[in-house]
């Protein structure tokens, strides 16, 4: 496992040279959902939010889980996917949603109602997130490790942007109201500015429904979606650009490396407390949701003995650091392998 976390590094880095490259050219359409800083926090809290008989089996491979999160964006963007993009988000506003009663059952039953076009522009992210349940299911109940941690990881990620209010609107940038930006200032800006002060201990929960789980965590974030808007709406009006902005040398609003604004730090706090604690209740809600999803799979598995997946001194070496990283998780914090480097840049 420490061979392929070695390459897979090798690998991420050279993808993101190529993400860049494409940012700087113009021809990412969208932004990441959460930022790989949100994802990573995401996939590795789930893992010790889950209970011990498989969490101990999820916490040997938190490299490559942690790792995996930001896997879908790079075959979005870097890769060039088109059948990925959709798998992100759902425009609810497309789909004329009033509640989650009135909504195709399934992806075939969209694509019958509205057709396969239509689909890739509007999202299927819940259908995509059902479907991955019904492959982890099986996965578990087939013992096959590379697929559990595969399939795992990657439903992390969709769980992960279903809880991110913008990925359920069709003004995902506010690029309708005249508030670019908005996007990557609450799904990366705000939790890495702030993320060192958030409590994110969450537990699991067995999910008699995952259809309805699914849509009302849809639903959650939908309503978020208007509150965001119209706070930083209210925020920005009348406000010249150096209030809004970091800027740079030229005069003109600094941008990130993949083209997005960065706003000043006094306006990121001030759109911070406005929202009420939203950014780190929505991560602490996404911790958890995954969590639930995991065991969920598990359990409708038949509770398969995972440990027998992994050789015992795999296991006997990484329960120290489970334990340590535990007596941090009930603080509230997650950790990489050290917690000594919590949020340390």
């Amino acid at each position: 496992m420490a061979y392929f976390s070695a390459k897979f590094q090798v690998v991420k880095r050279l993808l993101f040279s190529l993400t860049l490259g494409l940012a700087l050219t113009g021809n990412m359409q969208q932004t990441y959902a959460w930022g790989p800083y949100g994802h990573e926090k995401i996939n590795r809290g789930a893992i010790l939010a889950l209970p011990k008989e498989m969490g101990m089996f999820y916490y040997n491979h938190a490299d490559f889980i942690t790792e995996e999160a930001t896997a879908p964006d790079i075959r979005r963007f870097t890769l060039g996917d088109k059948a990925e993009s959709p798998r992100h988000f759902i425009d609810l506003e497309n789909y004329g949603y009033t509640n989650a009663g009135m909504m195709p059952k399934s992806v075939d039953d969209a694509k019958k109602a509205l057709g396969e076009d239509s689909l890739s522009h509007s999202g299927i992210l819940p259908w995509n997130i059902e479907q991955l349940m019904e492959k982890l299911t099986k996965a578990m109940r087939d013992k096959n490790r590379a697929e559990i941690l595969f399939v795992s990881a990657n439903l992390a990620h969709y769980i992960g942007d279903a809880h991110m209010p913008l990925h359920t609107t069709n003004n995902y940038d506010g690029q309708l109201t005249g508030q670019k930006g908005i996007h990557a200032l609450w799904e990366s800006q705000l939790p890495e500015q702030f993320g060192k002060n958030y409590s994110l201990y969450a537990e699991p929960h067995y999910i008699d429904n995952i259809h309805n789980a699914v849509w009302e965590i849809l639903d959650s974030s939908h309503k978020l979606a208007t509150v965001l808007l119209k706070e930083d709406k209210k925020l920005r009006k009348d406000k010249p650009e150096e209030m809004l902005y970091k800027m740079g040398q030229n005069g003109q609003p600094a941008k990130t490396a993949f083209g997005s604004l960065i706003f000043a730090d006094e306006y990121a706090h001030v759109l911070h407390s406005l929202l009420n604690g939203m950014v780190e209740k929505q991560m602490r809600a996404a911790i958890g949701a995954t969590a639930s999803f995991w065991y969920t799979a598990w359990v409708n598995a038949g509770k398969p003995d995972l440990s027998e997946l992994d050789a015992t001194y795999v296991t006997d070496r990484n329960k120290k650091f489970y334990q340590e990283d535990m007596a941090y998780w009930k603080k509230g914090k997650v950790s990489g392998y050290k917690v000594l480097y919590e949020y340390k840049k």
